[in-house]
């Protein structure tokens, strides 16, 4: 007789058939790459991609610039840059024209108008020794901005890159906080039932309705305004739909034969809710927590563009709407519109994996 094929099989099967489940897997592990290689891809390597040059502040995608660049006199390296960025950049000086006036090498301020700036002589001493042409080939490069500059003067590129590194972050930290609280607190009430069950559903309605900003608001003033009070108050309003969904399959399923049986093996309570009843009611979980990571990225968005998120100089796309959202109207709305899109790209795809995961999983249909 043929082997029956396994759930998951099956499940994995019918998932990877589902174009949009397809289409949103390859997104979304697109985003997690450029989180993970952001510094390594990222044409300002520099931490938090913050090299400022407010001589070509809200440039145009593909505008191109000469810079000179002058190393730091503390620059140094680490194994960790890949990850972290370099804290000792160099200083870039955008340039229209070099040249030696009176033996010192000196350069032209790139003007943002077209106008013709004044020659300024520049302070490096070791540069002042090699001939122009020597200098140009050593200290000046030829930059590109793909997708232009900020209002700073800042790589939008690079910004863009760094940034989904608190969106992925966001989503993957507060789900996996839901998890930690909602599963077992749902486990427990729909378990046992009785005053254990009618005290969590206590603590589960009294969270759900406190709002996300509030919560936000009142952990900003007991830790500050970060990264960190996001995490923790995303988290923290996450839970109860995990709760509730657990607790509702565990009321269900705690009736089914298998759970008597492992009871009439003499069980133990935590040992049947852990490895027997959890392992077969996740399904649901799974489908919530893609909604539910989906969902942190707009919170952490909507927080970020309120200046309760992640704090300047680190990039988030949702501050970055933020400080550029006036463009619109200014011909630049390119400036908040890219990372705009970035988030909706991103929050569809978790959306439409979500809505994949739940049509993967129904059992009726996997037959």
């Amino acid at each position: 007789m043929p082997k029956t094929a396994s759930l998951s099989k099956l499940t994995l099967q019918k998932l990877r058939k589902s174009f949009w489940g397809v289409l949103s897997f390859c997104i979304i592990s697109f985003f997690i790459l450029i989180a993970l290689f952001a510094y390594v891809l990222a044409p300002d390597s520099s931490q938090y991609a913050n090299q400022m040059h407010i001589s070509i502040h809200s440039q145009p995608p593909g505008f191109a610039v000469d810079l000179i660049t002058i190393p730091s006199i503390n620059q140094s390296s680490s194994v960790l840059d890949w990850w972290n960025g370099n804290e000792t950049p160099g200083t870039e000086i955008p340039f229209t024209d070099l040249k030696k006036i009176d033996g010192v090498i000196a350069y032209q301020p790139y003007d943002v108008d077209g106008q013709e700036l004044p020659f300024k002589p520049l302070e490096f001493y070791e540069a002042q020794e090699l001939e122009l042409s020597r200098f140009r080939e050593s200290y000046t490069t030829h930059k590109t901005f793909l997708l232009g500059t900020d209002k700073y003067g800042r790589d939008l590129l690079s910004r863009m890159m760094i940034g989904t590194r608190v969106s992925i972050s966001i989503g993957f930290v507060a789900v996996l906080i839901s998890l930690l609280i909602g599963i077992p607190l749902g486990a427990i009430a729909g378990y046992y039932g009785g005053k254990i069950d009618a005290a969590i559903m206590w603590l589960i309605n009294v969270t759900w309705s406190i709002p996300t900003l509030l919560m936000v608001i009142a952990i900003s003033i007991a830790l500050g305004k970060g990264f960190l009070t996001v995490f923790i108050a995303v988290g923290l309003t996450m839970w109860v739909e995990i709760a509730r969904v657990v607790r509702g399959q565990m009321i269900v399923a705690k009736e089914y034969q298998y759970v008597t049986a492992a009871r009439a093996l003499g069980f133990n309570d935590m040992r049947i809710i852990a490895r027997h009843i959890l392992p077969n009611i996740l399904a649901p979980v799974i489908v919530i927590s893609a909604a539910n990571f989906a969902a942190a990225i707009l919170i952490e968005a909507g927080l970020s563009f309120l200046g309760l998120g992640a704090q300047p100089p680190i990039p988030s796309w949702g501050s970055m709407i933020k400080d550029h959202y006036q463009y619109i109207i200014l011909d630049k709305a390119y400036l908040a519109v890219v990372p705009g899109i970035a988030i909706m790209l991103l929050v569809m795809a978790f959306m439409l994996l979500g809505n994949s995961l739940r049509d993967a999983l129904d059992v009726r249909t996997n037959s």
